[in-house]
């Protein structure tokens, strides 16, 4: 009896094995569509509640994302909740967060506002391959795959998988079915002329609809039997619709994407599957689209449902092939060690090793979340010398190495950058200016830079720098700095028009404490000619030497509307001026000046308060100095034109409520629209007066601003007591 009941068992597993191995393979091919690839999650859920298994997967760019994801054993219910979470418009700019930058680049930044990507090298102007670098694009990636290893096939996922790519040197289809699973996802997806391409195996990859939008012979070559393949393509715009250059440059990307799907399709047979989800009007640039997208996927598969229920199978065997899957993702998700065992720079740049050791500060011994990935490589992006800085991962028993690379700007060493400003009070005069620098990197073993600056407009600078680090870590430096400017003060009721032209020579020697802060001692030299424009007035001529002592602190996330942060100057200056005419009998005026000013904020919920503080004074011996602060414009005695009031000696405070509108508007691009108001208070005053409270004047301000990666842009009107008031429009101004 028992012998009877053993060969009944063996029958019944052998049985058991011939059956889940002799039916049909099913191969899943998910084509490209941007933020309608939600769609696909949609199909994965009605696929697992009828227990259809997917036996091979194949994607074309967000195709290739959530192909991925699932061949890596992600759940459905998982990847739609990671999907959702991310925050997928981030991915339209490769710009670093001020709040992230050293601070000598916030400096650099907030005077030249235009965001041009330009260099000069080999004899020749350079821009990016794309509109954007990408990485902002692989983050998002990172944080969806976790910090999963390298693979050396594909086949060894979960399920096995595929992505498709396009070599942009050949216009060929590229299948890539090794390595990082996060750059395979990235080269897919990289749109050509918008997104940098990814170069894999030495060959430069871009966005695979290009090639194969819906990559069925992909799957079939793979062994599939029946094919289940998901259309979320756009569709051809009509006539009326092809009104601007835009609208025919996608018109033409859309004709090629869909001439591949087109071909592809012809490879089905009967038995295949095909689903096209109602998403037609639908963007592909616009995220909040997602969870549309997912529903209108989840439709198509149940209206196929009669189809689709041929391909299901018994519960039993569905649990086992579940099983299987998470039998073989436990190898990179649970068993193999995860703690970092050994570090591997593949440094494409002249930055040192040790440098970008330093800011990835990864420790040894110890496991690294994907959070903690993603903010290791903000630290090493945030210098700002990299194109794109990727990692990835080799398991092994003993542990993980991790393989960190970093690739120079394409458009280096060498920058050009340009700013633009444009302030007006609607009066009789406004004052705009546009600057240029050219920047000249690592020009010395040691991180050498060579800066050089021209301002044109209603006022003048030409100025050269050179900043040379002196240790390996960079933090100690020296700088020297010479310029000729010419400075102007616009006439006003009660003064006439002023002008400062000078030459100044600086020399420092510096330490970044921080990536928040510098320190700076130094000399200074300068000699000028200080004109008034009114007739029978005599100019001055001056020249001041001494010394000066910086402190500076930066976490401002932005210069203009900042939500968070706080930004410190103090300066210290001892100087000996000389006069001509003289002043005074003394050959010359000994002056201590000392300044102060302060920015902070702190924001919530679209609702943002403003700190602001400014104090300047000097003690010196005569009743004249050439060392003057002043005092009007935006957000500085808002009621005043712009530098109105000017003195040696200056107080001055703000506080400012502003709300962000672009919140509120329902299917917004993002843009912050602010609503803001402000109190303020202040006044300046000549070297003989004393600094009185009842000398405050109060001034407030109402205004609509915006910042962009092209500059603020402000719209108001000023205040002030006696009965001031201004009407401003500032554009491209960090004030």
């Amino acid at each position: 009896m028992r012998f009877i009941l053993l060969f009944i068992l063996i029958i019944k597993l052998i049985t058991f094995t011939f059956t889940v191995h002799a039916r049909d393979k099913i191969g899943l091919v998910l084509s490209g569509g941007g933020a309608k690839g939600t769609a696909h999650i949609g199909v994965l859920k009605v696929l697992e509640q009828h227990n259809i298994p997917v036996d091979y997967v194949v994607g074309t760019s967000i195709g290739a994302y959530v192909a991925g994801m699932y061949a890596l054993g992600y759940d459905v219910d998982e990847i739609e909740t990671i999907m959702l979470g991310l925050p997928w418009s981030d991915g339209y700019s490769d710009f670093i967060p001020r709040e992230s930058l050293f601070y000598a680049s916030k400096q650099h930044r907030d005077r030249y506002n235009l965001s041009i990507r330009l260099g000069y090298s080999d004899g020749e102007f350079k821009v990016p391959h794309g509109l954007l670098l990408g990485q902002s694009a692989y983050q998002i990636l990172q944080r969806s795959t976790d910090t999963v290893s390298s693979f050396a096939s594909f086949d060894d996922l979960a399920i096995p998988y595929r992505a498709v790519a396009s070599d942009i040197a050949t216009a060929q289809m590229v299948v890539l079915d090794s390595g990082s699973i996060n750059q395979a996802m990235q080269a897919s997806a990289a749109v050509p002329g918008i997104v940098a391409a990814v170069v894999i195996d030495g060959k430069t990859l871009v966005d695979g609809g290009i090639t194969n939008n819906m990559p069925i012979d992909v799957v079939k070559a793979m062994g599939a039997d029946i094919v289940i393949a998901v259309d979320i393509g756009s569709p051809l715009a009509g006539q009326s619709e092809l009104t601007s250059t835009v609208s025919v440059l996608n018109q033409l990307s859309t004709i090629l994407t869909n001439n591949t799907s087109l071909a592809k399709k012809a490879l089905l047979t009967d038995k295949d599957v095909l689903l096209r989800p109602a998403i037609d009007d639908l963007s592909t640039t616009d995220w909040s689209v997602m969870p549309q997208a997912l529903v209108l996927g989840e439709q198509e598969a149940n209206a196929q449902s009669a189809a689709l229920m041929k391909l299901s199978i018994s519960d039993n065997d569905y649990q086992a092939y579940q099983n299987q899957k998470k039998m073989k993702a436990r190898k990179w998700f649970d068993e193999l060690p995860k703690h970092i065992i050994e570090i591997k720079i593949r440094n494409n740049s002249k930055v040192e090793n040790d440098i970008i050791h330093l800011h990835f500060a990864v420790k040894l011994g110890e496991e690294l979340s994907k959070e903690a990935l993603d903010l290791a490589i903000d630290r090493v992006y945030a210098l700002d010398k990299f194109e794109q800085v990727t990692v990835e991962f080799n398991d092994s028993e003993q542990g993980r190495v991790l393989i960190l690379h970093t690739q120079a700007k394409s458009w280096g060493p060498n920058y050009f950058d340009f700013g633009f400003n444009l302030k007006t009070d609607f009066s009789d005069q406004s004052i705009t200016s546009i600057n240029m620098s050219y920047l000249m990197t690592e020009v010395t073993s040691n991180g050498g830079r060579w800066l050089n600056e021209l301002e044109l407009g209603w006022e003048t600078l030409l100025a050269s720098e050179f900043h040379q680090p002196i240790n390996k870590e960079q933090d100690l430096y020296t700088r020297a700095r010479v310029s000729f400017a010419q400075d102007k003060w616009e006439k006003t009721r009660l003064r006439p028009e002023l002008r400062n032209d000078y030459y100044l020579g600086k020399l420092a020697l510096g330490y970044n404490y921080s990536f928040k802060g510098i320190i700076e001692l130094g000399a200074v030299a300068q000699t000028g000619d200080l004109s008034i424009d009114e007739a029978g007035t005599d100019d001055f001529d001056y020249e001041t030497y001494g010394s000066f002592l910086t402190f500076g602190y930066d976490t401002l996330d932005s210069i203009n509307f900042p939500t968070d942060g706080n930004k410190l100057l103090i300066e210290v200056q001892w100087l000996k001026d000389k006069y001509s005419p003289k002043l005074t009998a003394a050959e010359h005026d000994k002056t201590l000046a000392f300044t102060l000013d302060w920015r902070g904020a702190i924001g919530f919920r679209g609702h943002t308060f403003v700190g602001i503080t400014s104090f300047a004074t000097i003690d010196n011996e005569t009743d004249f100095s050439v060392h003057v602060t002043e005092l009007g414009g935006f957000l500085n005695l808002s009621g005043y034109q712009q530098d109105a009031l000017i003195g040696v000696h200056k107080v001055f405070a703000a506080v400012v409520y502003q709300y962000d509108l672009g919140r509120d508007v329902p299917g917004g691009s993002g843009l912050p629209i602010y609503l803001g108001t402000s109190l303020e208070t202040g006044n300046v005053w000549t070297v003989d007066e004393t600094v009185k409270y009842s000398d405050l004047i109060n001034s407030g301000s109402i205004y609509l601003g915006t910042d962009t990666s092209f500059g603020p842009a402000a719209l108001g009107i000023g205040f002030a007591t006696g009965g001031e008031y201004s009407f401003f429009l500032s554009v491209g101004k960090n004030w």
